[in-house]
């Protein structure tokens, strides 16, 4: 390719460096607003090159700012396995995002040299964009660099980032993952779905409808192609669909932190409603009882679920594989209490973010994790389907045996294990619901949620704030774990940890109890303690919810 070419070509001048502050490349890539983010396009362009020359695998690039404002977006580069990028490489975006226009050619030359890379080999980009009104443009940054940088380039267009994943792994595997055209994508999950029900569209107190909020982003547009290949299967009915403003009082995360209905989706009494994010990586449930009440049924509930539903399996098939659920400490008590004394299922905590999750999970033969907020998958490693596919041609086991197998692989050919993917999770929520026949409510009542509490105080410096124990633990300040455990000691089934922002001044605290006014009593008293030990500014009736 020749990286000095590259850099010293005409294209550098179009992307000049116009943002003088830090951009952190976080667990999702680069997000800020959308006008500060052309020259940090142009270069991830030319680092998913050398990527790709690194890993002799194509890498995806997506452009999106998921579940944020309209005004802002973003960029995520995805790794061969379709999986986030890894952690080193993660300081090489940030560094090479950041350095000055004059300083891009050494810095690329140094990231050549350091990694070994061979810049004769050939490269692949597979980019994707979200709707937004900023995105065409910033593509056109990202094409740019991956131009003058002699990628091959892949452009899908307007896509989810599920779909985006999901494209990088097949093109990797030769479409032996699936087939690697976003219609490849629709038919592989879409069959599987109406396969498993074998033509019974309801169940018991399951009726195959649904009313999805798609955050008027690309999700609606997903959605409506979805419909074409589930036909009669199942009914869904979309709001939001991208008539109005992208997660304006609707999304996965309005409905997360709100706790409450999203904006302009009708309020039906019992119906089941399924609400995804900005890109369609996170979906979460809820309902409104008769009463008008507001149920959320979030991603703690959804890996309970999805757990034990691969238990059955398992136990129908009598297949020997490790099934494991991880959490974060953001998991709520009830659902870890559940799955380890009801479900008896293994469960690992891990620090948060979903790249910390995934990693974990592929540590199982079965694998599941969600975040609250929605965000998840399963993970079934390569040995686990070998097993899992010979199992259901064996005429040595039980027909009972050889059903529960075939009902394995069905299941996870709906599953989109590369990342959370909203729709896919939609889909295997509704495989489980028909299968056991459930409501929401009758999912709902397996297990009760503790009352939990966040809140966040504003501190000189969130450094002073280190954690260990997958962040359930304090370290520094010294003394502050201390007090946390003797607050916690005064309420029946209280928890509380404290963890630094990752991007702002402020220390964030969790507490859950057994009753309502326990928790915001635990909370408000950690707050203080934090406050007080970690370097609180501002006035201390200030700390916000």
């Amino acid at each position: 390719m020749g990286v000095n070419a590259a850099i010293q070509n005409a294209a550098i001048t179009r992307h000049p460096k116009t943002y003088k502050d830090y951009i952190p490349y976080g667990t999702a890539g680069f997000r800020t607003r959308s006008d500060i983010l052309d020259f940090v396009m142009y270069r991830m362009g030319v680092l998913a090159v050398l990527r790709s020359m690194t890993t002799n695998a194509a890498i995806g690039v997506m452009i999106t700012a998921s579940h944020n404002p309209e005004v802002d977006n973003g960029v995520k580069l995805v790794d061969p396995a379709g999986e986030m990028l890894e952690m080193s490489w993660e300081k090489i975006a940030t560094e090479l995002a950041n350095v000055n226009d004059s300083d891009i050619a050494s810095t690329l030359q140094r990231i050549v040299k350091e990694k070994n890379i061979n810049t004769s080999k050939s490269a692949t980009v597979v980019i994707g964009r979200d709707t937004r009104k900023s995105s065409p443009s910033l593509t056109n940054a990202v094409l740019d660099g991956a131009t003058v940088a002699k990628g091959q380039i892949k452009d899908f267009g307007i896509v989810t980032t599920p779909q985006l994943h999901y494209l990088v792994v097949c093109t990797n595997t030769t479409g032996g993952y699936g087939i690697p055209t976003v219609e490849g994508y629709y038919l592989k999950l879409s069959k599987a779905f109406k396969h498993v029900r074998n033509g019974q569209r309801n169940n018991g107190k399951y009726i195959a409808e649904i009313q999805l909020d798609a955050a008027n982003g690309v999700g609606a547009i997903a959605m409506k192609e979805f419909q074409n290949h589930l036909g009669d299967s199942i009914s869904v009915e979309i709001f939001n669909d991208g008539r109005g403003e992208l997660n304006h009082k609707c999304g996965a995360d309005y409905v997360k932190v709100q706790q409450k209905n999203p904006e302009n989706v009708p309020i039906k009494p019992n119906a089941r409603c399924v609400t995804i994010d900005g890109d369609a990586d996170r979906a979460l449930y809820y309902y409104t009882d008769e009463n008008n009440k507001f149920h959320l049924l979030d991603g703690d509930r959804i890996s309970t679920l999805v757990a034990s539903y691969f238990k059955e399996l398992l136990e129908e098939s009598q297949l020997n594989l490790k099934l494991g659920l991880v959490q974060t400490a953001y998991a709520n008590g009830g659902s870890t209490d559940y799955i380890t004394n009801v479900l008896k299922v293994p469960v690992s905590c891990v620090s948060t973010g979903v790249k910390y999750l995934h990693h974990e999970a592929k540590k199982f033969d079965i694998g599941v994790y969600f975040e609250a907020n929605g965000h998840g998958t399963v993970t079934v490693n390569d040995d686990a389907i070998k097993i899992i596919r010979e199992a259901q041609n064996n005429t040595s086991l039980s027909s009972k045996e050889r059903l529960g197998a075939s009902k394995l692989v069905t299941v996870i050919d709906i599953i989109n294990q590369t990342v959370g993917d909203a729709l896919s999770d939609m889909l295997l929520v509704e495989t489980i619901l028909h299968a056991k026949g459930w409501d929401l409510a009758t999912w709902e009542s397996s297990y009760k949620d503790l009352p939990y509490k966040q809140l966040q105080v504003k501190v000189q410096d969130r450094n002073i704030i280190s954690t260990t124990d997958a962040e359930r633990k304090c370290l520094t300040p010294i003394g502050l774990q201390q007090e946390i455990d003797n607050l916690v000691l005064r309420y029946n089934k209280g928890r509380a940890f404290v963890r630094p922002s990752g991007t702002e001044d402020v220390v964030r605290i969790y507490a859950e109890a057994e009753v309502s006014a326990d928790t915001d009593k635990l909370a408000a008293e950690v707050a203080t303690a934090v406050y007080r030990l970690a370097g609180g500014i501002g006035p201390e009736l200030s700390i916000s919810t």
